[in-house]
């Protein structure tokens, strides 16, 4: 990232002023299908509860709500975040379920390498299913990783193919460095195979309530066409609580950089964060980028600051810059940490 958006997000944060806290363990915000949608393909099966490998954060799911619980605390909403360029986007508190801010939260977009959010759920979910030792599960790169990073253009880790890397570390590539080689070798083994894969990702979407999100590849990229995978604000922000529930995802999204040295079956790599908001704002535990052309620079985010925790999505801020979607986060989030709370 060029220093000078990195020097905007942190002008941002100290504008904001406020106390820093550390990783919320308050209950997490589980949504429904509360925001308004905008018409488009038809509607997917109804949801069940989410499966329960993902379920340490909250026991229960509130669901999402223009009102906070009346055993909560109130937050009194004024006015509305300035200067935010994102053409739709969502902002609530994790812990009760409010929502503090919206704009066009119901309207299917896409999503870009928010996308890999998703993957990831999956992988965890049956990386989980193996015991302790699922996260160290070995997988060997595939030859035919070179050609599809190259056809689309994709964002890669640099995996060279025939190196053998565990789960968890491809994981980190995945989330970290947004990989899309990352995404092709998980969900090849996951599915197996890319097509089986996709179809656990929808039906896992499905299950979970997103009935305007839809995905056509592991990892966001714009095939068959630009618009082909997509969800809504208030789904991806669903999603990305759901996500946070997990210890290790949790975990490796906080992270600025991931590094591994040389060793049986593998070369040294070094993968740092492509979230702005990580090490630059105050407060932020996560949690994935994105941008296509169609898509904009995207990003769902999450941030503690005084005992309160903050999530949120802005879809399609414009390509001014790598940091622009992380300087529409940074602004929504100064004003909803400025807001006030009554009991």
């Amino acid at each position: 990232m060029r220093l000078s958006g990195r020097l905007i997000i942190a002008g941002l944060a100290v504008l904001a002023g406020g106390s820093l806290a550390g990783c919320s363990a308050s209950p997490g915000l589980a949504y429904a299908n509360g925001a308004t949608r905008a018409a488009g393909p038809a509607s997917r099966a109804a949801a069940t509860s989410p499966p329960p490998s993902l379920l340490p954060r909250a026991a229960s799911a509130p669901a999402l709500a223009t009102e906070p619980a009346t055993t909560a605390p109130h937050v009194v909403v004024a006015g509305a975040p300035r200067g935010v360029k994102a053409k739709a986007g969502i902002l609530a508190d994790a812990t009760t379920g409010q929502v503090l801010w919206a704009k066009s939260a119901g309207t299917e977009r896409p999503i870009a390498s928010i996308t890999k959010v998703m993957t990831a759920y999956l992988v965890l979910q049956a990386a989980g299913a193996e015991g302790p030792a699922g996260l160290e599960k070995k997988i060997t790169i595939p030859k035919a990783v070179l050609n599809y990073v190259w056809k689309y253009g994709a964002n890669s880790a640099g995996l060279v193919p025939g190196n053998v890397l565990t789960v968890d570390a491809l994981l980190h590539a995945l989330l970290i460095t947004s990989a899309a080689d990352a995404a092709y070798t998980l969900a090849n083994a996951y599915g197996p195979g890319l097509p089986a894969f996709i179809a656990k990702m929808n039906a896992a979407a499905r299950q979970l309530g997103l009935t305007h999100t839809y995905f056509t590849s592991p990892d966001g990229l714009p095939y068959p066409t630009e618009t082909s995978t997509y969800s809504t604000p208030a789904e991806l922000l669903k999603l990305g609580e759901v996500a946070m529930r997990s210890p290790a995802f949790r975990s490796i999204v906080d992270e600025r950089f991931y590094s591994m040295k040389k060793g049986p079956g593998h070369r040294s790599y070094w993968w740092g964060n492509s979230d702005e908001l990580i090490g630059h704002y105050p407060g932020a535990i996560g949690i994935k980028t994105g941008y296509t052309d169609d898509a904009g620079h995207c990003l769902l985010f999450e941030a503690v600051r005084g005992g309160r925790t903050l999530i949120g999505v802005v879809l399609d801020s414009p390509p001014t810059g790598p940091a622009s979607g992380a300087q529409d986060a940074a602004r929504v989030l100064n004003w909803g940490f400025a807001l006030k709370q009554s009991t």
